[in-house]
């Protein structure tokens, strides 16, 4: 039973349906026209008159906590960005991440360059931004073309057609090495990834194997800093790589695994 609810659940949520999003609808309703009412009452004692506008319900806020402070991207891009600015390279350039996330962290100290296969309709103080397919050849311009290069949650994407890219099964492995070959040697790599039992979530993502992924960085890089978010949300930071835990991808279903790395 629990795992056919679990289902219906992920079903209604490909849908663009949140359950809970819901029922805390049906649930809030009654306490947003009781303040709405006791509001209006207070209204005759007010220092100044601020007439009522349209409505604009928001009924679940209030069981919720006062920000959402884990998952994959509230961790990742807080703890790459810092490490960027402790590393503080010469020329720092991103593949893919989020620009409303990692990249703003990034652009509100120092200067960034994004490639994405996306458009970017907008300008950003301190951030240069690049259309570009990184599972095609480059240009011979980027080769070792940086010393700090972030590729977050980004690769999992390549090749499977979601954000209008080609369909190519190996587009992380071309993504890998276009991203090897911008990276100066002796740089840093900063790449996150979903982990957990290997697999292809079509279209949304691919989710890997740890030990897989160390096998993609074998004899590239040096594993500098490993940390991991768990399947609660939960940050581990800088967590030693033993073959156990690589083996079942530290206890992770759909965890996120965060690499900092040096070119060899």
């Amino acid at each position: 039973m629990k795992q056919l609810l679990q289902r219906a659940y992920n079903v209604l949520m490909m849908l663009g349906i949140d359950p809970r999003k819901i029922i805390h609808s049906i649930i809030g309703l009654p306490f947003y026209l009781h303040d709405f009412q006791t509001l209006r009452s207070q209204k005759k004692y007010a220092v100044k008159d601020f007439p009522f506008g349209k409505p604009f319900p928001c009924l679940t806020e209030r069981f919720s906590e006062s920000g959402e402070a884990k998952g994959h991207y509230f961790h990742q891009d807080l703890l790459v960005a810092r490490r960027i600015h402790l590393n503080n390279p010469s020329i720092h350039v991103d593949v893919g991440s989020s620009v409303g996330g990692f990249v703003a962290h990034v652009a509100s100290f120092r200067q960034i360059e994004v490639f994405d296969i996306r458009p970017l309709s907008i300008s950003i103080p301190n951030m240069r931004f690049t259309q570009a397919d990184l599972m095609a050849s480059i240009n011979d311009q980027l080769f070792e073309y940086c010393d700090s290069l972030s590729c977050l949650h980004a690769l999992e994407h390549f090749g499977l057609g979601r954000f209008g890219d080609p369909v190519n099964y190996d587009g992380y492995i071309a993504g890998l090495n276009n991203l090897y070959k911008i990276l100066k040697k002796g740089g840093k790599f900063y790449c996150s990834v979903p982990i957990g039992p290997q697999r292809i979530e079509f279209n949304a993502h691919r989710v890997f194997s740890v030990s897989y992924l160390l096998e993609c960085f074998a004899d590239k890089y040096h594993i500098d800093h490993y940390s991991f978010v768990d399947d609660r949300g939960d940050l581990y930071e800088n967590t030693p790589i033993s073959n156990a835990n690589a083996q079942n991808n530290f206890g992770c279903i759909y965890g996120c695994g965060i690499f900092e790395m040096t070119k060899l």
